[in-house]
């Protein structure tokens, strides 16, 4: 696991709410200068804790109204036949999320569609269609409560300071109980 410092995720936590601030209101967000901020960025890009930068589209003003929950089972599980099927789950683009799961449900695939009609095209000219696939099972989404793209990070504990950094001759001093 990386370890991230108080900055470097407070960074991340700003990038996640507005990737398209200037290293300088960044700086000032977390409380470093420019320099610093900036090769903590690129630090963090560099090990792939930032995977890149996108926009958030609005999927109902591109007419994809509908989102389907369909859930996947394979025929069989030979490493061969599940290479196939992720591989062509990855050219779908009405495939927007795939989850191996565990349960009932070998994957759950997150599919955008403009309507029911186009997602009973994909079901037959895609899902049906991929390899290995024996059931699908889906669930239409009636209504999105959250859909968050942010993950929920919180700032490292400060450890109980190990006396590096105090002062030569400085002493701990103990309080009335």
């Amino acid at each position: 696991m990386d370890s991230l410092d108080r900055h470097d995720v407070l960074l991340l936590q700003e990038l996640q709410r507005d990737a398209r601030q200037t290293v300088q209101q960044l700086a000032e967000a977390v409380g470093l200068s420019s320099t610093p901020c900036w090769r903590r960025i690129k630090e963090l890009e560099s090990r792939g804790v930032i995977r890149g930068y996108t926009a958030l589209v609005d999927r109902e003003k591109v007419n994809l109204q509908l989102c389907v929950l369909a859930e996947i089972n394979l025929g069989r599980h030979e490493e061969g036949e599940v290479q196939r099927f992720e591989a062509a789950v990855a050219q779908s683009p009405q495939i927007v999320a795939c989850w191996s799961t565990t349960g009932q449900a070998d994957y759950v695939i997150k599919v955008l569609v403009p309507d029911i009609k186009a997602y009973e095209r994909f079901l037959h000219e895609t899902a049906f269609r991929l390899p290995g696939v024996t059931h699908v099972r889906s669930s239409v989404v009636m209504k999105e409560v959250k859909s968050e793209t942010r993950l929920p990070m919180e700032l490292p504990t400060r450890s109980a300071p190990t006396g590096r950094g105090r002062p030569a001759g400085a002493r701990d001093q103990a309080g009335p109980l």
